[in-house]
């Protein structure tokens, strides 16, 4: 469905990624782990046209997307939940869940697409002409969630759900993550600095270093690699333990 090839992309003279080639296959979620400043964000920015490549390709679902307009991106199929939420603070619950319809025409469907964000979210609806800066910062990131779910997208492009929440959110809103992926077939492709989750819910996984791809293989045989059990799991012999127990708790693979 998506497919990067060899793609590079710069903040002025510094190169966040530099050859970066990935593939997300249809109904499945992927993941990109790497520690903070290796080019997760970047990834997805360029992926959703917030970032022109220097060079490389992106295709979605067969057609050529690089350095399309981002609205023209959104049209077409893929929504960006952005790191840090950017709910729009001002705006009521139900105007921000609206404001994920903008490429939208077609107002029945949007109302369903709402009704639907809000069956996934109840809190949301509970709260919907409350303004959005005054949500904590769980419900904020799950209003980031429905508003791109209000674009009907098949794909969805999830930056750090997990940043700055409590390890009982995070947990919560994972499940919701999974359960879209399956009821809804939406494709993922998440970045994740908790690598442990990342691990848990994705199918396949890629590992970036300094801007580039330095392994890439279906998430269960990447939580066996020793190098990722040790920088990125921190899998020592406690860390291996803490990993049996969340297996041990999930429920929804």
């Amino acid at each position: 469905m998506l497919v990067l090839a060899n793609v590079e992309s710069a903040y002025g003279p510094i190169r966040a990624i530099r050859g970066v080639s990935l593939k997300v296959r249809a109904g499945e979620i992927a993941t990109v782990l790497g520690s903070n400043g290796a080019g997760k964000t970047t990834i997805l920015k360029t992926i959703s046209g917030i970032v022109d490549p220097r060079r490389g390709s992106v295709h979605f679902k067969g057609r050529d997307i690089t350095a399309h307009d981002p609205a023209a991106i959104v049209r077409s199929g893929l929504a960006h939940v952005p790191e840090g939420r950017e709910v729009f603070p001002l705006l009521t619950v139900r105007e921000n869940l609206a404001m994920g319809a903008y490429t939208r025409r077609d107002r029945d469907g949007v109302a369903r697409d709402i009704e639907t964000a809000y069956g996934y979210f109840p809190i949301l609806r509970e709260r919907e002409r409350q303004a959005a800066g005054l949500l904590s910062g769980g419900q904020q990131q799950m209003l980031a969630i429905a508003r791109a779910l209000v674009a009907a997208p098949e794909m969805i492009l999830l930056d750090e759900p997990s940043l700055g929440l409590s390890p009982l959110l995070t947990r919560s809103i994972f499940e919701i993550v999974v359960r879209i992926n399956r009821e809804r077939g939406t494709t993922i492709l998440l970045v994740e600095q908790n690598a442990h989750l990342a691990l848990a819910v994705a199918d396949y996984g890629y590992v970036l270093e300094n801007g580039r791809i330095v392994m890439e293989d279906r998430c269960a045989v990447l939580r066996e690699k020793e190098d990722v059990k040790e920088f990125y799991l921190g899998m020592k012999e406690a860390g291996a333990r803490g990993e049996r127990r969340w297996k041990k708790k999930k429920t929804w693979r």
